[in-house]
């Protein structure tokens, strides 16, 4: 029995010295991706948190605004990030992972005015609500800089859907899930908004870190190969389904 006693605490004392801790930054209020009142934070909190679980790495998770959080993890002051769509600007200074997720981006419009996508061309001087920080489809971004849209930039997607009911605002783009979410936090009924049939070019989720972290490419590795242990046990589809439906 004293044997098997020093054994089991010897393994206990060694996976304690291996056990490693990150530091990483998020934003609040980005539902159901990340959110402090949310459970477990997020959907994709708790796949990040999985993910590094798998490679034996525990995270403390700050909340920030988005733009401060990215900033400072752009520094090295923090070890990761996320979720991030790619951008070119953000390739230059940040390692992406594998995809954490990817998101459908639709038309939300009121059931009494709706949009599709092959309308918006057309919809010259109508309200785009946009959060601030948030990066467009390019071919919205486009009709932004001709004018054809007027994008309007609040803080986050849920003052966006109350915009859009109040009739300040006459269409938001988002993930369908984001969308939908945020529309219920409105408290109205779904057959007052109309989400459009067809959808932008899927855009992908990301646990980014800086290049100027000196662990960059390692941390990234081991982070897609914990996904992708999630992804093959069947944990991935079981976080992400249970926030979906």
């Amino acid at each position: 029995m004293g044997y098997w006693l020093a054994a089991l605490l010897s393994l206990l004392i060694s996976t304690a010295v291996r056990a490693e801790s990150l530091h990483l930054a998020t934003g609040d209020d980005y539902a159901p991706f990340t959110g402090k009142a949310l459970p477990g934070q997020g959907m994709l909190t708790q796949v990040v948190r999985a993910a590094l679980a798998d490679q034996g790495v525990v995270i403390t998770l700050d909340w920030l605004p988005w733009n401060r959080g990215y900033l400072k993890a752009q520094r090295g002051e923090y070890d990761a990030t996320f979720p991030y769509v790619r951008s070119a600007e953000r390739e230059a200074e940040f390692l992406y992972s594998a995809p954490l997720y990817v998101a459908e981006q639709h038309v939300f419009s009121r059931a009494g005015d709706r949009v599709e996508l092959d309308e918006l061309p057309h919809l010259h001087g109508k309200h785009l609500c946009y959060p601030l920080g948030w990066q467009p489809p390019l071919e919205v971004q486009a009709l932004i800089e001709q004018g054809v849209l007027r994008r309007h930039s609040p803080l986050g997607l849920k003052e966006c859907a109350r915009l859009l009911l109040l009739q300040r605002d006459d269409l938001f783009i988002s993930d369908r899930n984001l969308g939908e979410s945020a529309l219920r936090s409105t408290g109205a009924a779904a057959n007052q908004f109309h989400r459009s049939t067809s959808a932008f070019r899927s855009n992908t989720l990301h646990f980014i870190v800086s290049r100027q972290h000196p662990r960059a490419a390692e941390l990234i590795e081991r982070f897609d190969r914990g996904l992708a242990a999630l992804k093959a046990r069947g944990e991935y589809q079981r976080l992400i389904e249970s926030y979906v439906e």
